[in-house]
């Protein structure tokens, strides 16, 4: 069973810049897609920031992310990353990392709303202040 765990949240003013971790085991982590998420609120579900495909050859972003975020991995030391940029107030969320159980290889595929997300960490909790 493959293990996720997020950290790298906390409070940051808006324009800060934020790196967020994602430390797996329990499995190849070097041949997993691999995915950030947010929730913005309890009551929302999980909305797409970023994804990369098992090398970093291949990435998706979120609108909102596109232009702000890197997604970047480290395949020899089972870490997924995401550096964030100028954020913004309404970026307030605790941020999932995630993986489905096939592989994703291209960008669309990355993207698709019918993407099998299945294996999630517990989330970091990234307040944006004004």
């Amino acid at each position: 069973q493959v293990q996720l765990v997020e950290s790298g949240g906390g409070l940051v003013h808006v324009g800060d810049s934020l790196k967020l971790s994602c430390e797996v085991s329990g499995g190849p982590f070097s041949s997993y897609t691999m995915g950030w998420f947010r929730r913005e609120a309890p009551t929302k579900e999980r909305a797409f920031v970023a994804a990369v495909k098992w090398t970093d050859s291949v990435t998706a972003y979120g609108h909102r992310a596109k232009g702000r975020f890197t997604i970047s991995r480290d395949n020899s030391k089972n870490n997924l990353f995401l550096t964030m940029k100028r954020r913004e107030p309404e970026e307030t969320a605790v941020y999932f990392c995630g993986s489905p159980p096939i592989p994703l290889n291209t960008a669309a595929a990355l993207l698709s709303t019918s993407a099998p997300w299945a294996d999630w960490g517990k989330g970091t909790q990234v307040t944006v202040s004004s």
